[in-house]
């Protein structure tokens, strides 16, 4: 059923990843094996920084918030192909996909504020170590968690007002596997002058920008410092410090560059979509094992919490 020119939409109905039915079987298994394992990769960080004492340091704390937002957005942007393909139901009210749209864009904007936080952290970590404990303290770590949480959900509201505003509605069909801004903006028929602006101003610059020169900045004092070591061995055992965080911060940057900030003529559904499936359900599986595989505590953690259990046994 399509709604054409309606002063209402009472809800959407989610085309999903693919609308070829021999491929929703292989889609569900592909989602939901990928969803456990972003689930059982971000849980073992999140109990291993629980456990181990020795990563009870602001770096870990900073990834667990990461682990958190990963899960959550994963969750949200996700559980629709899930519950879809089980019910058979791929229909929203109006009401939820506004949530759904806020809750993932709000995720999304403090997944960037935390790796900026990372980023920071790496930058007192190297450049200025005798202070760290002062400067990095718990207190410290806290306000700017809290600062990130707070600020990414406070600004993603002007983005849902104006969204939730618009009064017609071309289609009800929304050509995605979620409720997402763009997909949104182009099923609607209403002026959206004022929502392209704020995506300009505030999504790109002060969302995505913004973070993004904080993180770079923070990166050209760590090489700078990493430049004056003598030693390769030192060098290359300061820089292994942060290029997990570094890793992270490239993939993610990079895939949402390329999928919000295409060129009209390339910019397709279907890339479009391939690259958000690629951030929402790729990005996080990947970076519990890109902190793990990269990483020494992380792994000597591991290996410990394995001995202990089979101790137990």
């Amino acid at each position: 059923m399509e709604q054409t020119n309606q002063t209402t939409v009472t809800y959407f109905i989610i085309k999903g990843i693919s609308d070829l039915p021999e491929l929703q079987a292989p889609i569900f298994l592909l989602v939901l094996l990928i969803y456990l394992i972003t689930l059982c990769g971000n849980m073992t960080i999140l109990l291993l920084v629980c456990l181990v004492h020795h990563l009870h340091t602001p770096m870990y704390f900073f990834l667990c918030n990461l682990s958190i937002i990963d899960i959550s957005c994963m969750t949200v942007s996700l559980h629709r192909v899930l519950v879809s393909f089980i019910s058979g139901d791929n229909t929203v009210s109006f009401l939820t996909c506004m949530t759904q749209m806020y809750m993932f864009s709000s995720l999304e904007s403090n997944e960037l504020l935390i790796l900026t936080a990372m980023s920071y952290d790496r930058y007192v970590a190297i450049c200025n170590p005798l202070h760290y404990p002062l400067v990095m303290s718990r207190n410290v770590c806290a306000l700017l968690a809290i600062a990130s949480w707070v600020l990414s959900f406070l600004e993603i509201i002007p983005f849902v007002v104006i969204l939730s505003g618009f009064s017609c509605y071309r289609s009800n069909k929304i050509n995605h596997f979620f409720c997402d801004t763009v997909p949104l903006m182009k099923l609607s028929c209403s002026d959206t002058s004022n929502l392209e602006i704020l995506i300009f101003t505030e999504g790109i610059f002060l969302l995505s920008f913004t973070p993004l020169l904080l993180t770079f900045i923070s990166y050209v004092f760590i090489i700078i410092s990493i430049l004056k070591i003598r030693s390769n061995t030192g060098r290359r055992k300061v820089f292994y410090t942060c290029s997990s965080h570094l890793t992270v911060v490239i993939f993610l940057y990079v895939t949402l560059f390329c999928q919000y900030l295409s060129p009209p003529s390339t910019d397709t559904f279907a890339s479009n979509k391939l690259l958000s499936l690629f951030n929402t359900a790729a990005v996080p599986m990947l970076n519990p094992l890109i902190y793990s595989l990269k990483n020494k505590d992380v792994k000597s953690a591991l290996r410990w919490s394995l001995k202990k259990c089979k101790r137990i046994n």
